[in-house]
Formats: C-alpha cells, sequence, structure tokens
C-alpha cells in the first residue's frame, strides 16, 4: 500500500465496561452486566433468567439516573477522546511502526466481539491488551480478558497488562486533581476520601481477587506524592456502589462522609479506581452523594475530577503499553500484587512457566 509505513502494526485495545447511549439501551445494558459469571457467579441456566429479573426491576431507576446525565452514559466518549490521546503518544513515540488503538467494551457497545473483528482486520503484527481499570479485579479486568480470549482469532502476538496500581503518570495525575481541591478548600479542614467501586469481601477473602490491595497500594503512592509537597493530609479509604445483601468491602463511601461530618471536617472525593467519568462519578459522587454531604453537615463537599486525558495519565497508558512490546503473556506495568493472591493472572503466568 502507498505510504505505508514499513514498521509493525500494532493494535493496543483499551477494556472498560461500557454503558448505555440511550434511555433504550439501559435494560439490554444491565442484561449484559448481571448476566456475566464474573458479577452472578451461578450456572447460566439460573444466571440468564435472574440477569432478566433483575434488570427488568432495575431498568426505570438506572434510566432516571442516566437522564440527569442527558440520557445515556458518556463512557464511551469519554474513552474515545483516551484512545485518540493515546493513539496519538504511541505513534509519535514509535514513528517506524503503526499503532491503531481499539476500544473493547465488556457490557455495551462496541462489544468484544465486534473489537475482536476489527482488530482482525486491521492484521496486526502486535497486540497488547489494555484495561483502563488501573486495578485488577476478578470482576472487571479476568472478565474483560476472558471475553478477549473467546472472540479473539486474528493474527498477531498478544500480550496484557494486568494492572499498574502505581504507575507513575497515573498516581501524579490524581495527586495533581486532587491538590487542585485542596487548594480551593482554602484552609478549611478537609479529609480526602479516596471512593473506589466495591466488591463482595468474600471475593477477596475466598477467591483472592487482589482488588483491595491495589487499591491500597493506589492511595499510598497518591499520598505519598501529595505529602512530599503539602505535608500530611487526612485522608480515608472507602468503597461505593454496594448493590446486594452480601457484605461488602468498607467502609461504605456514605458511612465514610458522615464520619467526616461528625467529626466536623469536610470532605474531597476522588475515584480512585475510575479513570472515566460516568453514572458513579457524575450521579452518585456528585449528586447523591453530594446531598448526603449537605444533609450531613460536611462542608465543603468537593469532587476531584476523574484523569480523563489528562496527559500525565496518558503518558502512563503509553509506557505501559510500550513496556508489553518487550515481552509476551500477562504482566503488571510496574507494582502489582504484593501478596500471592489466587486470582492473580501474573501469579499463574510465572507458575505455569
Amino acid at each position: 500500500m502507498t505510504g505505508a509505513k514499513p514498521g509493525r502494526r500494532i493494535a493496543v485495545v483499551l477494556f472498560n465496561l461500557g454503558g448505555p447511549d440511550d434511555q433504550a439501551s439501559v435494560k439490554p445494558f444491565l442484561f449484559n452486566l448481571f448476566n456475566d459469571p464474573a458479577i452472578i457467579g451461578l450456572p447460566g441456566i439460573v444466571r440468564t433468567p435472574l440477569a432478566r429479573l433483575i434488570s427488568s426491576r432495575r431498568e426505570a431507576g438506572a434510566q432516571a439516573n442516566y437522564a440527569l446525565m442527558g440520557g445515556g452514559s458518556p463512557l464511551l466518549s469519554e474513552t474515545r477522546r483516551q484512545a485518540e490521546a493515546l493513539e496519538a503518544v504511541l505513534n509519535g513515540r514509535l514513528d517506524a511502526d503503526t499503532v491503531r488503538v481499539f476500544i473493547a467494551m465488556r457490557y455495551w457497545s462496541p462489544l468484544t466481539e465486534e473489537t475482536a473483528a476489527d482488530v482482525a482486520a486491521f492484521g496486526p503484527d502486535e497486540v497488547v491488551l489494555l484495561p483502563l481499570y488501573p486495578q485488577f479485579s476478578t470482576t472487571t479486568t479476568q472478565s474483560s480478558f476472558r471475553a478477549w480470549a473467546a472472540a479473539y482469532a486474528g493474527p498477531g502476538v498478544s500480550r496484557a497488562v494486568c494492572c499498574y496500581p502505581a504507575a507513575t503518570g497515573w498516581i501524579e495525575a490524581q495527586a495533581q486533581a486532587i491538590g487542585e481541591k485542596l487548594d480551593e478548600a482554602a484552609g478549611r479542614p478537609v479529609r480526602v476520601l479516596f471512593s473506589a467501586h466495591g466488591i463482595p469481601e468474600k471475593l477477596v477473602t475466598a477467591k483472592g481477587d487482589p482488588y483491595q490491595e491495589q487499591i491500597e497500594t493506589t492511595v499510598s503512592a497518591v499520598v505519598a506524592a501529595i505529602e512530599a509537597r503539602r505535608g500530611p493530609i487526612d485522608h480515608a479509604i472507602c468503597y461505593q456502589s454496594r448493590v446486594g445483601p452480601m457484605k461488602w468491602l468498607g467502609p461504605s463511601t456514605p458511612d465514610a462522609i458522615e464520619q467526616a461530618a461528625k467529626d466536623g471536617v469536610g470532605v474531597v472525593i476522588t475515584p480512585i479506581a475510575f479513570v472515566s467519568e460516568h453514572i458513579e462519578t457524575l450521579v452518585e459522587l456528585d449528586i447523591e452523594y453530594g446531598e448526603l454531604a449537605h444533609e450531613k453537615g460536611a462542608s465543603p463537599y468537593l469532587r476531584a475530577p476523574a484523569v480523563g486525558i489528562e496527559p500525565l495519565f496518558i503518558e502512563a497508558l503509553a509506557d505501559a503499553a510500550r513496556d508489553a512490546l518487550s515481552r509476551t503473556g500477562v504482566a503488571p506495568f510496574g507494582l502489582g500484587c504484593k501478596a500471592g493472591w489466587k486470582a492473580c493472572p501474573h501469579r499463574h503466568a510465572k507458575d505455569a512457566a
């Protein structure tokens, strides 16, 4: 082909959960979510009708929440901007190669199967699987990787980045965003709440999911970066978005906000496991928890934005992708798991070797 570069054809696949485009998409999105065995670990003959029931019961409430954002989720448009920014950085760094960045959503378009076909048509020599989940969990990264393995039959040598909880650019982007909100607090006493999406506690204790440890790794690194410039800060980890009767990781974000109010401090809240704005930041953090903070008297209530296309974060993704090209298999970028978690894919890869 005239004008084609002589180097490698590199596909980088960004994984995220996805979100409904409009009100009509809400129910099928919820069905796909709850029909995932990583979310409801029951046999398909039971899980599928249960997913239909749950999605029907939650449709109206979820539609109301998405209506607050214009009717659908902004997650795809946010992820496209990240993909475009990453593709530009990688093509600048790997100027002898041709790099294309693809998006694979787990529960809504572009679904993994669609993206797998697009990547195969691109005909890559190299494939890098890069989740937009900095911390590994069986409910997110593992589910996405399994869906990809089942869908992709195209060419190329594949490798995966399982996590990057302490990647420098990711940490610095978080520290920068929080620092700006601390400045906005203007000396008023505040507690930095690092709010992560929760998971059932039994996934950690019984299945060996490293998610909680990796959240703590991220928070420790962010706090260290902030305190190196500002001195000690009041901070705590909490978990949001609990559903169902099972015991989830805690404390919950609402409980942490109430505790801050009791302690007479305001809140700077930051989404420590999310890299894009979507329903759990724009509705849950901004509206629902903002109203709770006002009701309980936790003032000021300030929210640090998700990192989005902050150049520090995009550079971190580029570093992770480029680092992965030097190896095969699955591995973290930088510090991964500290303990020998059963669900850690890198541990399994090392054991197999």
